[in-house]
């Protein structure tokens, strides 16, 4: 097995006397999907900031792809080929759904226009757009103001916008949040042949979806991992079961 593609290494987080993550590793493989999943307030949002660069953590290492990149920000990280989608929507509202999956191929590509319209004339980025927009489902929206789509609609856009950045690795933080079910079995349908292109690490709070979809689960309550598995150990796992799957079963 070769070195894993993203290994988090002993982080650790407070804020003040809160210690919101403690002494937490975990990696991402080549070709899986690696769910991270646990209860509200677990400290799962802050874990996500850390590794996507923007938290910095008190303690321990981040690496992805070989190298350390602990004190690099968001946006090297994302150069890199991290390409994070959000828990709270980060689109631009007033602009077209076509146009934020613009801005996602501009920043793949590394260059910059003075002016956007440059870029909308630009067939290559508007290739790349309308390519990620169409694997998503939302190329017959691309001409709408994104404000108008739905919220499961909005979270199609964030992964739409992760494809064209060509990412080595993606981070997920609740792709399913606001989508119905049939809105749910699509996006997991699409995530399942995703992996082959770059692994994923997936936050959940949808279980269906966390045990169709995930090849490994790491359990974080109170800041700690409790347990990292396949399917079935998580799932006959009886400290699991009391923390957090008892919830569900």
């Amino acid at each position: 097995m070769g070195d894993p593609i993203l290994s988090v290494q002993g982080v650790s987080k407070s804020f003040g006397a809160l210690a919101a993550n403690r002494d937490i590793s975990l990696d991402l493989r080549a070709g899986e999907i690696h769910a991270l999943i646990g209860p509200n307030g677990a400290g799962k949002s802050t874990l996500i900031q850390q590794i996507a660069g923007g938290l910095r953590p008190d303690s321990g290492r981040i690496r992805f792809l070989g190298q350390d990149v602990t004190h690099l920000g968001p946006a090297r990280r994302a150069k890199l080929g991290l390409a994070r989608s959000f828990q709270v929507s980060a689109l631009a509202m007033e602009d077209t759904v076509l146009q934020n999956a613009l801005l996602g191929a501009l920043g793949a590509r590394g260059g910059a226009y003075r002016f956007f319209g440059a870029a909308l004339k630009d067939a290559g980025l508007r290739q790349a757009a309308e390519e990620a927009l169409s694997r998503v489902g939302l190329l017959d929206k691309a001409a709408l103001q994104t404000a108008t789509l739905s919220h499961g609609e909005r979270r199609q856009l964030e992964v739409a916008i992760a494809l064209t950045l060509r990412p080595k690795a993606f981070v997920m933080d609740e792709p399913m949040a606001g989508l119905g079910t049939a809105g749910s079995q699509q996006l997991t349908a699409f995530l399942d042949g995703l992996r082959a292109e770059a692994p994923i690490l997936l936050v959940e709070h949808d279980m269906d979806a966390v045990f169709a979809l995930a090849d490994r689960i790491s359990v974080l309550v109170y800041g700690q991992i409790i347990a990292t598995g396949p399917c079935d150990d998580i799932r006959a796992n009886p400290d699991v079961r009391r923390a957090y799957l008892g919830e569900e079963a």
